[in-house]
């Protein structure tokens, strides 16, 4: 199964490497990792949760990154075992361009499953292995980006809200408002009437 895509991350292109090469980063962005630890320079050891269909299973194996060009792309592998469940194996060439709003991250990948996984049928398999990558990539955009009022130097909340001198002389305000009865409407039998 293949699929591709990309993002634009609103970040400097370094920023969006670094990120990639983050264990902690990496470890946060993938759905149901529960573990993902740097073993070498390029490698990683990982156990990861999932649930595909009805087969539940925890998935223990190794990413390595190889064809590096640093700053510029990436191809990262991965197989892992799930016991009874069976295996999954994949990989995606990862490549980071300028853009004037930031940096695009575009990726090509692959999956491959074995065991009782390869016996749910592909059209599950696909669609599960493309909501792993959408999840992936939709996080991992969110943790480099950061919340929005950080990204934009303020903070969104403080921005809406009345400042801080104006609140008490605003409620002071309201408080010497005259109260006002409400006007006693008339039916309209009582309008014809001129009662």
């Amino acid at each position: 199964m293949e699929m591709s895509g990309e993002r634009v991350i609103e970040a400097p292109r370094d920023q969006v490497w670094a990120a990639l090469n983050d264990p902690e980063v990496l470890k946060a962005c993938i759905p149901g990792c529960q573990e993902l630890e740097k073993t070498s320079e390029t490698g990683f050891a990982a156990t990861v949760k999932q649930k595909v269909g009805p087969v539940s299973a925890t998935f223990k194996g190794a990413v390595e990154l190889t064809d590096i060009v640093p700053g510029e792309s990436y191809t990262i592998a991965g197989e892992g075992k799930g016991g009874a469940a069976g295996f999954a194996k994949g990989g995606a060439k990862v490549h980071l361009s300028d853009l004037p709003e930031g940096t695009k991250l575009s990726y090509e990948a692959e999956a491959k499953v074995g065991g009782k996984l390869a016996q749910l049928g592909s059209r599950l398999i696909d669609g599960f292995a493309k909501k792993m990558a959408d999840q992936f990539f939709d996080r991992f955009k969110a943790e480099v980006e950061g919340p929005a009022e950080t990204r934009n130097g303020t903070d969104a909340d403080a921005a809406n809200a009345p400042d801080a001198a104006e609140a008490p002389a605003e409620a002071a305000k309201a408080d010497a408002a005259p109260v006002v009865a409400p006007e006693k409407k008339k039916s309209w039998l009582g309008r014809i009437i001129g009662s």
